[in-house]
């Protein structure tokens, strides 16, 4: 099938040349002059791609864009003279596929065609397809979640790979941008070229500009050979921009120019090289809170972010927990080589659902990868979790908070009512919150398994000259234990009870809390312990799991986790 084109500019040796450089490629192309003609041709043929100058003798070429965009999926692309970025720029945000600059460069000419070929094979294969295509099912096995504001997402990120528009990622750390990114690459006609990321924070200044770029032999000390950088890597498929807000203004400005005139120069180079690449970034922070505080160039700012695509929070996708904890767990099976894929129970799920991810989804992996060394077995209990027991506060908090990202992302609530709905107990007075703490206090002490407990009832003294001296109490206490440690036996439990008991030592300093905060000293009293028990074994580390009535994996992953060596001197 013989694919057609329209081509529209006012310039009639431009629009001869663009024709023959078509024909040459096997496409029938008309011409049109003006935005009128243009707009004939349109409603009378069907054309595969347009191609069209912005500024025409009637009117602008954005209003073409507009109309093409809105009403079909053929690629557009736009001409625009030089120092015009403003309205390419424009026209990408409107639906453009993709621009080239005037004066017209035959070789750049010919890319922008094979890529809008590309986008056309990719729309005949959806048209032809079953509902259920490729395209969609790498998506769904990719980016995991069915929930509501899932839906609109996904089908974004569709269209977004037909398109050859910067993109812009914004959302909170751990909610996947470079998933993303790899998907939009990875669905887009660029999918035969290079993915090549790079976190703008983790290169020094100083070599910045060589990483980007390239540099020539000799070019400086240390230039022993050719290095090619990273926009000559991705020539042909995409470089993505992670936490592109830590550049330094120094590099924003090379690194604007590169974008905007498609070519590079590598350092000790005479000539720039074009490149052919698509540009994805992201980055956690307000891109334009940054800007208006002088900290990034605008000018970047508007190249980069022609279309903003924000993430959702894990809070806002409650839904998917369940099914990305499923996916989490299986993924690491296969990493660990483990023989049978752990599982999560009833409990466990319903606590991860109701828990606050200040860390999104890696958050989410995190602490599942932390359960699974702590589980014995292949079933992973709310104990294995490490999370604090949810009180009536806590529940009625993040009720709160789901419906608050509910409102946010604009998703019917009624979906997720029953699975984001926390399991409350009904406390109608606060005789009755008074009761059941103390209930629950004189049932643990019963059970005479918290460390922070044996403290509090064995050394009331320490705990008075705390309070005199209005200091944490951490080291006295740790260091009192250490005589106590053999007699009691003292288990180290999972997070949540080492949070109840925190909670009971701060409720007996008269709202002396700790300056560093519930976790910080959490952390701290932890860490004592350990490092007590394992100086009284002499640092074996089975004998100090035994004492602490843990297991050595689980004490080699604490250690691990507070950083505790076997030369420590505390």
């Amino acid at each position: 099938m013989t694919v057609t084109a329209l081509v529209v500019d006012d310039e009639v040796d431009l629009c001869r040349l663009m024709q023959i450089t078509l024909t040459k490629m096997g496409i029938k192309s008309d011409v049109a002059y003006t935005l009128s003609q243009a707009r004939a041709y349109w409603q009378q043929n069907n054309y595969d791609f347009c191609l069209t100058d912005l500024k025409l003798p009637d009117g602008s070429g954005l209003e073409l864009v507009k109309d093409i965009s809105n009403n079909s999926s053929t690629p557009i692309a736009v001409i625009t003279a030089h120092g015009s970025m403003d309205l390419a720029i424009e026209a990408l945000k409107l639906g453009a596929f993709d621009f080239v600059n005037k004066p017209l460069e035959l070789p750049r000419l010919r890319q922008l065609v094979e890529n809008a070929l590309k986008v056309i094979h990719q729309n005949n294969e959806a048209e032809t397809t079953p509902e259920c295509s490729p395209e969609q099912q790498m998506l769904d096995s990719r980016l995991i979640g069915d929930s509501a504001v899932m839906h609109p997402l996904k089908n974004t990120i569709l269209k977004l790979a037909r398109s050859q528009a910067p993109v812009f990622l914004s959302g909170a750390s751990g909610t996947g941008k470079e998933v993303v990114a790899k998907l939009i690459h990875d669905l887009s006609p660029r999918r035969d070229g290079s993915f090549v990321p790079v976190n703008c924070g983790a290169i020094p200044s100083e070599l910045m500009e060589s990483e980007f770029f390239g540099h020539k032999k000799g070019s400086f000390t240390g230039a022993v050979a050719d290095k090619q950088g990273l926009f000559q890597q991705a020539n042909g498929g995409t470089l993505f921009l992670d936490e592109v807000a830590d550049l330094p203004l120094a590099m924003q400005v090379k690194l604007l120019r590169a974008i905007q005139e498609k070519t590079v120069r590598a350092i000790g180079d005479t000539k720039e090289v074009p490149v052919d690449i698509r540009i994805l970034s992201a980055t956690h922070k307000d891109l334009n809170q940054l800007v208006q505080d002088g900290l990034f160039r605008q000018d970047l700012y508007y190249r980069i972010n022609v279309i903003e695509l924000k993430l959702p929070t894990l809070n806002a996708r409650r839904d998917d927990i369940p099914v990305l904890a499923k996916h989490f767990l299986a993924m690491i099976a296969e990493e660990w080589q483990l023989d049978t894929p752990p599982s999560l129970t009833a409990a466990a799920c319903e606590r991860l659902q109701h828990h606050d991810f200040a860390g999104n989804v890696r958050e989410l992996r995190n602490l599942l990868e932390r359960a699974v060394t702590l589980a014995e077995t292949c079933t992973i209990d709310v104990s294995h979790l490490g999370l604090a027991e949810l009180d009536t506060h806590q529940e009625i908090h993040t009720q709160q908070s789901q419906n608050t990202n509910a409102v946010d992302n604009t998703t019917p609530t009624s979906n997720h009512k029953s699975a984001d709905q926390p399991t409350m107990t009904s406390v109608n007075s606060k005789e009755e919150v008074s009761q059941a703490s103390t209930a629950h206090s004189a049932e643990q002490t019963k059970t005479n398994l918290h460390p922070y407990r044996t403290i509090t009832q064995h050394y009331p003294s320490t705990i008075q000259r705390s309070r005199a001296n209005n200091a944490e109490p951490n080291r006295s206490v740790a260091n009192s234990t250490e005589q106590q440690l053999t007699s009691n036996h003292a288990a180290l439990d999972e997070q949540d009870t080492l949070q109840n008991g925190l909670k009971e030592v701060k409720d007996g300093f008269e709202g002396q809390l700790p300056a560093k905060g519930l976790e910080h000293y959490l952390q701290e009293q932890e860490k004592n312990l350990i490092i007590t028990a394992l100086k009284q074994t002499g640092w074996n580390k089975t004998q100090a799991a035994e004492l602490l009535g843990t297991t050595f994996r689980s004490l080699r992953y604490r250690m691990k986790k507070l950083d505790i060596d076997e030369d420590q001197s505390d």
